[in-house]
């Protein structure tokens, strides 16, 4: 070989060499863009989220001290431990005595700018201190929302004068709602809460993870270690995957010819939501639960069979305990799916007007997304606040479900 011909060869060597080592480059650019522009993403929604959502977790008050040993109210103190004591607090006179506290200290227009059912707030407190009335205390009661749009310098031009000078008398003002994780859905965004819709999603996740886990881990371990490999159970195989593709709301569907043709009573209950959630939570968990099943090395099984285990105690002492983190970590996604979902629920009539908590899973109730999606439909500013604190708390229940389910991964996890 000539020194010519090797000196050639040499550099077409160093040239693919420089351009393997740009192209890697160019890779390595291309991929930390990709992550930067993810978490900026990520960064504008939180931020944007949180910003709304400020707002969202605060209503403007009117500030108005009541003195209730002037008052005149007089009612049995045994009569506040009944069920109806709010309704016997208002035959007693209180919302006029709360109007008339207002007048006091905000003026007669200012009162009439008070919420309708503030002097319902006023009741509560009452019911839960009755000693309240032998003294005086002052109140953070609603404004109408009109009122409310005034402070924000939105609304009714004519309003906005008296919200600055009450304002600046430090009688109206913004303040942190703790109500708003406590009360239900409403019409005045002054007055919605989140708690109906929270504890409908709590109930409706329940019953989805119910029956979803232990069918969709069983039907797992079936196919997995049971089933023959035959055309049928390829059948099967190639219909779980599928249906791990289905649009949602082909299950809400179901849901709505099945579920509610067996239980039409039940309609926006969480027992058919939790229902027609399992359905499609399931193939999820089977698909992650098969392929966490396959990790398990074969030398598991054939030391627990070598030391005269059974078939099924090999499945359930040895594999499926190595398994369940696997497992775990399929339940995670498909329940963190399940709960983000609306379609499916809004077929099943998830999407009615709840002014109440459900008493339990048969009651009628609506979900956190659900809540979101009829909010984000208004468009009163105050509704809009609503919804980005809505979402705030869906996202944290997210991740207080993922933690709880990060935790018992860990908890369960096993090294061989």
């Amino acid at each position: 070989m000539s020194e010519a011909t090797h000196s050639t060869r040499t550099a077409r060597f160093e040239a693919r060499i420089k351009k393997r080592y740009a192209a890697e480059k160019r890779f390595k650019f291309i991929g930390l863009g990709a992550i930067v522009f993810s978490v900026t993403v990520l960064a504008i929604l939180l931020v944007s989220m949180t910003m709304n959502g400020i707002g969202g977790f605060q209503r403007a008050e009117l500030t108005v001290p009541v003195d209730f040993r002037t008052a005149g109210l007089t009612i049995d103190a045994e009569r506040l431990e009944d069920a109806d004591a709010v309704q016997a607090l208002e035959t007693a006179g209180l919302p006029m005595l709360v109007e008339s506290a207002a007048e006091e200290a905000l003026g007669a227009e200012g009162a009439q700018q008070l919420g309708g059912d503030a002097w319902r707030e006023v009741a509560q407190a009452i019911v839960a201190d009755p000693a309240l009335l032998q003294s005086e205390k002052t109140f953070h009661l609603p404004a109408n929302n009109a009122f409310a749009a005034a402070l924000r310098g939105e609304g009714r031009e004519e309003l906005r004068p008296l919200a600055k000078q009450l304002h600046d008398k430090g009688l109206f003002e913004r303040r942190f709602d703790p109500g708003f994780l406590a009360r239900s859905d409403a019409t005045d965004p002054q007055v919605v809460g989140i708690w109906g819709a929270l504890k409908g999603s709590i109930l409706t996740m329940l019953i989805t993870l119910a029956l979803a886990f232990p069918i969709g881990v069983l039907a797992a371990l079936y196919l997995e270690e049971y089933a023959p490999k035959n055309r049928w159970t390829d059948l099967i195989e190639v219909s779980i995957n599928n249906l791990a593709a289905v649009p949602s709301i082909i299950f809400g569907l179901l849901g709505l010819a099945v579920f509610l043709w067996i239980f039409p009573y039940y309609r926006s209950a969480p027992l058919i939501g939790g229902m027609t959630l399992a359905l499609m939570t399931m193939p999820v968990i089977v698909i992650s639960g098969r392929n966490a099943i396959k990790a398990v090395p074969p030398s598991i099984r054939d030391g627990a069979l070598a030391i005269g285990a059974s078939p099924v105690q090999v499945v359930f002492h040895h594999v499926l305990p190595l398994a369940l983190p696997g497992i775990m970590t399929g339940t995670i996604i498909g329940m963190a799916r399940a709960l983000g979902e609306t379609a499916p629920l809004l077929m099943i009539g998830m999407r009615a007007f709840v002014a109440t908590p459900p008493d339990g899973f048969t009651s009628p109730a609506t979900v956190l997304p659900v809540q979101i999606f009829l909010w984000s439909d208004e468009i009163d500013r105050g509704f809009i606040e609503r919804t980005s604190a809505a979402i705030i708390i869906l996202l944290v229940f997210l991740l207080v479900m993922n933690g709880l389910a990060i935790y018992l991964r860990n908890r369960f996890e096993k090294k061989w």
